[in-house]
């Protein structure tokens, strides 16, 4: 068991939570664990290229000390390698993302079943034993945590085993929009199409995010479309029903529904303690039953914060050797509790979630020179949302949109009320981005 690799997906989350998006995927999301050195009190890491180690270590070793103690509860040195040094020297602990999806983390077996997710399960089996013969679609919808990506992998996994020669493609929604906009730009939408609309199986994480996204959901109709009448099996999952996706177009909609719907709801006790005994199990964690039933009392509606505990407990025991009881766990129940308060919103989460709405870049929204229609309504929207979810001032928000005057603010607060108040529509696509700038 890789010790190193699963604290390293805690520290990620860490980092996460504490810059944008743009910046975690550019820089932190690749970075791969190499060795944790208790000896040297050093944890070495790999990242794909000189420039990407100066940038590191020039704008986030900080945050990345700040978050190895907070997972660790001790401080290390951080040593940043590139690959041509690593090759004859410190053996990868970290498996490629391919195999890890593969390993005994992202399989039936190890989903644990409950009254809260039985049917769910049922679901997935089903499909991944006789796809696109038993439900296709099939949506799969919860709250986060709560095991849809597991289940996503699982039937991926299992058709990778009884159908080998099936293609098979498990993708986030986000990624394939940032694909199809690589592509528009790139003139390379042939090459698009042809990879999404010829493979047998589709996985798709997150579809909500689509919502409002007019143009990105003409698109993934079309390969929907293409895939479904060439008897290939769709499998998608949502924080919420497709009814409840406000934005989302009522063709697109109807595909959705047009097959099985099922819903993952929070695990009850029993269900939780056995997670947590399976994942320390795995890691190879003595935990008494009084532990686990202390950790399942605390944590109740999130499978990820009940593993999340189980991997800092193993990270802590890797330090000390000590034998986990009550009180050794309670701080770490604390932090993640604390954690579990929703990050503030900042107007730079607003803007880069208006930007994607609309399929502008987030510097164009910021702009003063960028004066056309569509992009002008954008940052109205996100200038009337920033008022609604931060607490700063109206100069302060001008400030937060290339520096425009108070006075620039108050018109685009209540032109965006009034195309609320006569456009239902812009309502449900504002109710929309707030709830994906919350749940992000």
């Amino acid at each position: 068991m890789n010790s190193f690799g699963d604290a390293w997906e805690l520290i990620c989350s860490y980092c996460k939570n504490k810059i944008t998006d743009v910046a975690y995927n550019t820089w932190i999301s690749r970075i791969k664990p190499l060795e944790l050195d208790f000896d040297k009190n050093t944890a070495y890491l790999l990242v794909p290229t000189d420039f990407h180690r100066q940038t590191i270590n020039r704008c986030y070793i900080p945050l990345l000390n700040e978050a190895f103690e907070a997972i660790f509860d001790n401080k290390f040195q951080i040593d940043i390698k590139i690959p041509e040094e690593v090759e004859q020297q410190l053996p990868i602990a970290r498996e490629p993302e391919e195999e890890k999806n593969s390993n005994y983390e992202y399989t039936f077996d190890t989903f644990i079943v409950g009254s809260s997710n039985n049917f769910a399960h049922a679901a997935c089996m089903a499909v991944a034993t006789n796809p696109s013969n038993a439900y296709n679609p099939l949506f799969l919808y919860g709250n986060s945590g709560l095991g849809k990506t597991h289940l996503l992998f699982a039937i991926q996994n299992e058709i990778k085993k009884n159908y080998p020669d099936k293609v098979i493609c498990y993708i986030k929604i986000d990624d394939f929009i940032n694909e199809l906009v690589e592509s528009l730009k790139m003139k390379t939408m042939i090459e698009f199409r042809q990879k999404y609309r010829q493979v047998d199986v589709l996985l798709v994480d997150d579809v909500q995010f689509l919502g409002g996204k007019e143009g990105m959901q003409e698109e993934f109709f079309h390969t929907f479309n293409a895939l479904y009448d060439a008897h290939k099996q769709i499998v998608l999952t949502s924080d919420r029903p497709p009814k409840e996706i406000k934005t989302l177009a009522d063709r697109l909609r109807s595909r959705f529904e047009q097959d099985l719907i099922a819903d993952i709801q929070p695990p009850d006790i029993e269900t939780r303690i056995a997670i947590i005994k399976r994942k320390a199990e795995l890691l190879d964690l003595e935990l008494s039953n009084d532990v686990c039933e202390f950790i399942a009392s605390k944590l109740k509606s999130n499978i990820r914060q009940l593993e999340g505990t189980v991997k800092k407990l193993k990270a802590r025991y890797l330090l000390n050797h000590e034998r986990i009881t009550i009180s050794s766990v309670q701080e770490v129940i604390a932090d993640i509790l604390n954690n579990d308060v929703p990050p503030q919103v900042t107007v730079e989460r607003i803007i880069d979630e208006v930007a994607r709405t609309f399929g502008f870049s987030s510097d164009e929204i910021r702009s003063t020179k960028s004066k056309s229609q569509g992009i002008n309504k954008a940052r109205q929207i996100a200038i009337y949302i920033s008022r609604q979810m931060t607490s700063l001032s109206q100069a302060d928000i001008g400030a937060e949109f290339g520096g425009r005057h108070y006075s620039t603010v108050i018109y685009s607060i209540d032109k965006t009320i009034e195309r609320i108040n006569t456009d239902q529509k812009v309502k449900e696509l504002i109710d929309d981005i707030i709830k994906n700038i919350r749940d992000r």
